[in-house]
């Protein structure tokens, strides 16, 4: 005890000699002191950048760089701090100017500017860059060399589909829409009346912003109408009721009958990975206080971006869930309602054919029910997220298929949504020239045929698929009482083409979307009624309008 004592009295007593006679000091002395300072200074940036707390390691790194000007290894670290808060410029300008002063400044320093250059456009400079890397760093442990194949796979795509783009016309919303703000998640009614979107734009003067996250403000999700007469949206506005609260709250998807909105939330108060919740429209016009949509949707894992289908009967949305099958960190999932109606069934991962080792989101299916758009960082991407499609044909989903540019592009496309008639479509694209840092943009596919299997040539062919909306009630003779009955919906040839749900609340509210100019023949079979069998014509959308069929159902009891 008393020799542990007196050690420690001998450091302090030395410390004290060295801060207080600095004339003994030696030359040695003191460099070992300038180098214990410099190695903790060192410590404490390299802490900080692990955090995550990146503008704090910007700060040590630069004081440390101050001093030591031709330091390549610190160099590279502000190069790095810069990347990671998005400065890519700066990022560039400190990767150059490390390996100016040492090629070999860190084993990752190709890699980077590989990475920083692809971000910025140059992407020749970033093929070279990457495969430089690859060049003095085989084997590399600090990434694998299949995800330096994969930076590689998106620079190539990006030169292969810039090269070739397809005839589509893309226009930023605006101001009247977007804002200086992050506006994002775009989702519309399958009339084409209502657009919903997730904005991190402030409510007021005196709104809070999150302090214990990014320091912007929170997320609301606002509601725009469509001005018929001006063919533009209108000003958009919080969506009214109970919808948002004072922490983030993001929209997932309006259901294509106007009647739900999915939202995401994630409960600061809940040690949870964030959830889906369903809002439904009141008969006064507003928005209830959303309720969680349960297990088995939900789990402990993080689920997102839930996407109705045009007849109610399936569920498409994202999970982080650790669960046979998941292919990576962020899968889609897809659920059908069960005979309870309300009820979902044990939701089934897509599969490989769709989900990758890397993220997909923002997951929308088509009014042919067939059609699935979703983002993706794998697959085929031109860098970042790009928008794929996928085709549910003979019980499996095709090939997901790269949408082109300049629907996508070099920077970030996460949501895409399409009009019934198939002729306009709505993403969120952070790319280069827009209001803030997310904007929702309108692409005009008047010569692009999305939904057709090829729409290049479809488009040569003057081939337009066309939508329409089929909806009404189905109630009882005795007391007009709304019932939930199944409808069952054939075309001319005798074959199903669709199936929905009537809900059996006040309303008893059906609605499908069905190819336009067709007959259909509707049958009903509802215990204690008789069978209900009724044919007719569904007229096809036109004039840039989604054609709407009214058609209620009365059920006679037996």
């Amino acid at each position: 005890m008393g020799g542990v004592f007196t050690k420690a009295i001998s450091i302090s007593g030395l410390v004290f000699c060295l801060f207080t006679s600095g004339s003994s000091i030696s030359l040695a002395q003191k460099s070992a002191i300038d180098n214990a300072g410099e190695k903790i200074k060192k410590f404490n940036a390299h802490s900080a950048f692990n955090r995550g707390e990146f503008k704090t390691a910007l700060n040590l790194y630069s004081a440390l760089l101050y001093d030591n000007k031709d330091d390549a290894g610190l160099t590279f670290w502000v190069g790095e701090c810069y990347f990671n808060l998005m400065n890519y410029t700066h990022a560039l300008e400190y990767f150059n100017l490390a390996a100016k002063i040492n090629p070999n400044a860190n084993p990752d320093l190709h890699l980077e500017m590989g990475r920083t250059l692809q971000i910025l456009g140059e992407t020749e400079k970033a093929i070279a860059a990457l495969e430089e890397y690859k060049q003095t760093n085989p084997g590399a442990k600090t990434l694998k060399e299949s995800e330096v194949d994969h930076y590689l796979g998106q620079c190539r795509t990006a030169l292969e589909l810039t090269a070739t783009p397809i005839n589509v016309n893309i226009e930023n919303l605006g101001m009247s829409v977007n804002s200086e703000f992050d506006d994002k998640r775009p989702s519309i009614t399958a009339d084409g009346k209502k657009m919903i979107f997730t904005s991190r734009r402030p409510r007021d003067k005196d709104s809070p912003v999150d302090t214990e996250g990014d320091g912007k403000y929170f997320e609301d999700i606002y509601i725009s109408l469509w001005d018929s007469a001006k063919k533009t949206w209108g000003e958009p506005d919080l969506v009214p009721g109970s919808i948002n609260t004072e922490f983030h709250d993001a929209a997932c998807s309006i259901s294509p009958d106007g009647k739900q909105i999915f939202v995401y939330k994630n409960d600061p108060l809940e040690n949870r990975g964030g959830d889906i919740l369903i809002s439904k429209l009141s008969s006064n016009g507003r928005w209830g206080t959303p309720r969680p949509i349960g297990r088995p949707i939900n789990t402990t894992y993080y689920e997102d971006g839930a996407c109705l289908s045009p007849d109610g009967n399936t569920l498409y949305f994202i999970s982080e869930r650790n669960a046979k099958g998941a292919m990576g960190h962020s899968d889609i999932y897809m659920s059908t309602r069960t005979s309870k109606g309300g009820e979902w069934a044990e939701p089934v991962n897509l599969g490989p054919e769709i989900n990758t080792e890397y993220d997909e989101g923002g997951v929308y299916i088509a009014a042919d029910g067939k059609t699935l758009f979703f983002c993706s960082n794998g697959h085929n991407s031109m860098g970042s997220y790009d928008i794929f499609k996928t085709v549910h044909e003979n019980g499996k989903w095709t090939t997901p298929v790269n949408l082109g540019y300049p629907i996508n592009t070099i920077a970030s496309e996460k949501s895409f949504v399409l009009s019934t008639d198939g002729k306009t479509a709505y993403i969120t694209s952070d790319r280069k020239g827009g209001l803030g840092e997310s904007d929702i943009y309108k692409v005009d596919l008047s010569h692009y045929p999305i939904l057709e299997k090829d729409p290049a040539k479809a488009a040569a062919a003057a081939v337009t698929p066309g939508f329409s909306i089929l909806k009404g009630t189905v109630i009882s003779n005795e007391g007009a009482s709304a019932l939930a009955a199944e409808l069952n919906i054939y075309d001319e040839a005798g074959q199903k083409v669709g199936n929905t749900m009537s809900h059996s609340d006040e309303s008893g509210d059906y609605f499908i979307t069905l190819p336009g100019n067709k007959k259909y023949t509707v049958k009903i079979e509802l215990k204690d009624y008789k069978p209900l069998e009724e044919s007719f014509l569904l007229p096809a959308s036109k004039d840039g309008n989604t054609y709407t069929q009214v058609k209620h159902f009365l059920m006679y009891k037996k």
